[in-house]
Formats: structure tokens, C-alpha cells, sequence
């Protein structure tokens, strides 16, 4: 065999030299996985086979184990109310506006940033969005934001808290109930946030939860949580989740469509579903520690280690779902996406530009009450990278994070910008 070839006029690559410049990552091996659903989960899907199999029935949904996994639902809370589940967490959005009866063409403030479903529910409910803005330096929106975004057929609000950071509902309250205006929590990115000691999801009218299989508590691929305090509003949503089944009044049938009330779509979530929930709601306060617990690390070792990058204000009341990271444009000789994707590239998992900034979405413009633009939005978006993490995130990947984040800023930082690491 003959001896390997060596290229003496190559240099060898320097560890300094970008990965996107074709130098080695800092992080090159895979990122721990979250793994949300584990032995625990496998049991519980185990214990529905072995339940329904006993009663000699097949397992399908409204049964065993999505009552308990809503009255659990509602213990975890903490307030008295009502819960269903349902398939999707635009399907929960969908339903709790439904459940309003709101008239067609009415008016809904919706926040500035957030998944297209939230949009979405609100078009397909034949109502109108009106975008606000969010509050400066922020994903959430404030309650000056919507009440300049008022109009004559606001009839309800539609509030996101978004990233796992509750905004300031309670500041909204008061503007909404002086005007009649119904009030809809999208919690799809925060469960188990709080506000003054209290759960995101129990200031409003009605809630709603995405659990799908990426979020903090999920029931497994899809899946979703209506929450609401009010019996009557409930009653609406179970009837608008499954067909018009008016399933409250004495001797209702539910094989006679007859007795159905209106029109509505088959959107329940299933008995496998709702068992898989019960174990993740039970460690939701523990997966959000720990995901608070190692954003806190990384902010201080950001801290010591960048002159540009700034970390997202924390704090024990919030349940993080992806982690922004603001960055000094103005110390850089790139844009904050080129740094970002530079970033990336070495290994670390971020969301490099969150196009979730509803105005700028063609689809939905035609939709729109006007052409609002939401300046504090887009801005506070170009302003920031998402890093994109999980409760299993330890030391290691503190050490990885800040050292490509320096190793990018070395590239990047201008002369005079001061120095990080």
C-alpha cells in the first residue's frame, strides 16, 4: 500500500476559521435530543390498550383518559374552569374563537408575531384580523399597542404570549372589559408561564394551548388544550370541537344529528393522546426549571464572554420555549442574519431569522383590516437570533454556545467595537 500524500503547500486549517468558511465546527457533534416521550409515555399509551381491553371496547376519544388528563389540566392551573382537548393547537384556536359567536366580519386584535395558526383561526372564523404592534424590544405586545388598534367592530382580542414570556394580560383587562371586548389567551408557546404568581391561560375568557410534540408539555405529534372559567363558554367549545353535539341538555343522543345545534368539524383529540398528556403535564414544572436553570448559566457566561450578544431578560415566572439573543449590529461588519447563520453553521441550533412577523406574510394581507406594519416587531425580530434548545442542555453546551458565538464575533467584531472573549 502506498504512504498517504502529503499536500505540503496546503496550510492546515486554523481552529479560528468560520465553519461557513469551511473551517471545523465548534460543536461537531449532534446536540442532545430532547426525547419528550419515554418510558413513561410508553406506559401510559400501554395502560389504554390494557384499560379498554379489559371493558372489551376499542379506546376513541371523550372517554377515560381525556377526563382525567383535563381535570388534571385544570388542577395545574389552579383556578376552577373547564377543559377539553383537542387535535391541534390550531384547532384549540379555532374552536375558542367559534365559541364566542362572534358576528362574521367582526374585528380581532391579534398580537404581532406568532405561529400562522393563530391568524388562521381567525380568517377561517370569517372575522378580521387587526394586527398591534408589540411593545419595544419585544416579541409581546402592551396594552398601549392595543388600544391604539382599536376600531368601532373590535369584538374580541386574541393575546399571544410568546417565547414563554406571559405578556401583560392584566393591563389589557381593563381596556377590554370597559368595551365588551372578549379576551382569548394563545398560550401555544407558554405553558406554565405566570404573571404576578398567576398561570398564563386564566386572566382571559377562554385560552388556548398548542401540545404539540416541539412544546414544553406536549400529548405527542399533535394536539391541543381549550381552558375557560365559564360553564356556558364551555359547553360552546365541546360543542364546536365535536360536530354541534349539544351533549349538556337532559337526554341528548349522539346518534341523533337531529339534536345537533350548528355546524361543526370532528376536531377531538384521542385517548392515547390525552394519556401520553397526563405524564408530560406532570413534569412541566420540572422541564421548565431546567430549562430556566441552564438559559441562566448560559446568559452569564454570555455575559463574560461577548461584547455584542445579549441575552433575553429572564425570570422564574417564565416556561422558555426558544431563547432570543440580541445582537450589537452596530459592532459587527455583517448583518445579524449572516451572524446568526454564521453561528449556526458551527454546530449550534438557532432559528437565525423568525419569520413569524404576521405583516409580512403575502398570503394573509388581503385578510387584514388595514396595512398596519408593526415597526416594534420587525424590529425587535432584526434585532435577534432564537437559540433553539432543550431541558437536557447542561455545561457542554453552555461551553459550545458562547465559545461559537465568540469564535463568529472574533470574525465579525469591527476594530473598534471592543473586545468579548
Amino acid at each position: 500500500m502506498n504512504p498517504p500524500q502529503i499536500n505540503k503547500g496546503i496550510a492546515p486549517v486554523k481552529s479560528d476559521q468560520l465553519a461557513s468558511h469551511g473551517g471545523p465546527k465548534t460543536r461537531p457533534t449532534t446536540l442532545p435530543g430532547r426525547f419528550a416521550f419515554g418510558d413513561a409515555e410508553l406506559a401510559a399509551v400501554q395502560e389504554v390498550f390494557c384499560y379498554y381491553r379489559e371493558r372489551n371496547v376499542d379506546f376513541g376519544y371523550q372517554g377515560h383518559f381525556e377526563e382525567h388528563y383535563c381535570q388534571a389540566f385544570i388542577r395545574y392551573l389552579g383556578v376552577p374552569g373547564y377543559a377539553d382537548a383537542v387535535a391541534t393547537g390550531i384547532a384549540a384556536l379555532f374552536v375558542a374563537l367559534a365559541a364566542l359567536q362572534l358576528p362574521r366580519g367582526s374585528h380581532v386584535v391579534v398580537s404581532p408575531i406568532t405561529d400562522p395558526g393563530t391568524i388562521n383561526a381567525i380568517i377561517l372564523n370569517g372575522l378580521v384580523p387587526v394586527l398591534m404592534d408589540s411593545m419595544p424590544g419585544s416579541y409581546n405586545a402592551g396594552p398601549e399597542q392595543f388600544r391604539q388598534r382599536l376600531t368601532p367592530e373590535t369584538r374580541a382580542l386574541v393575546l399571544v404570549h410568546a417565547a414563554g414570556v406571559a405578556a401583560p394580560v392584566d393591563n389589557f383587562l381593563p381596556i377590554a372589559r370597559e368595551r365588551g371586548i372578549k379576551v382569548l389567551e394563545d398560550c401555544s408557546q407558554s405553558h406554565g408561564a405566570r404573571l404576578n404568581g398567576k398561570m398564563v391561560g386564566t386572566f382571559g375568557d377562554i385560552a388556548a394551548f398548542s401540545t404539540m410534540y416541539r412544546k414544553n408539555h406536549a400529548t405527542g405529534g399533535c394536539g391541543g388544550v381549550i381552558f375557560t372559567p365559564d360553564e356556558k363558554l364551555y359547553r360552546l367549545v365541546r360543542a364546536c370541537a365535536d360536530r354541534g353535539k349539544a351533549f349538556w341538555q337532559p337526554g341528548f343522543n349522539e346518534k341523533d344529528p337531529k339534536q345537533f345545534l350548528f355546524p361543526a368539524l370532528n376536531l377531538n383529540l384521542d385517548e392515547l393522546s390525552c394519556a401520553i398528556g397526563i405524564q408530560t403535564l406532570a413534569r412541566l414544572e420540572r422541564t421548565n426549571q431546567r430549562r430556566r436553570a441552564f438559559l441562566r448559566t448560559l446568559g452569564e457566561a454570555l455575559r463574560e464572554r461577548s461584547a455584542v450578544c445579549t441575552p433575553s431578560q429572564m425570570s422564574d415566572d417564565d416556561a422558555p420555549f426558544f431563547f432570543p439573543i440580541f445582537v450589537a449590529s452596530g459592532k459587527l461588519s455583517c448583518g445579524v442574519r449572516e451572524f446568526a447563520e454564521a453561528i449556526a453553521a458551527e454546530g449550534i441550533n438557532v432559528n437565525p431569522h423568525y419569520d413569524y412577523v404576521v405583516s409580512e406574510w403575502p398570503y394573509v394581507r388581503a385578510y387584514l383590516a388595514d396595512e398596519f406594519a408593526t415597526p416594534n416587531a420587525a424590529a425587535c425580530r432584526d434585532a435577534s437570533f432564537n437559540l433553539l434548545f432543550n431541558e437536557n442542555y447542561g455545561p457542554d453546551e453552555v461551553r459550545d454556545i458562547t465559545d461559537a458565538i465568540a469564535k463568529v464575533e472574533r470574525y465579525y467584531r469591527k476594530e473598534d467595537s471592543g473586545r468579548g472573549a
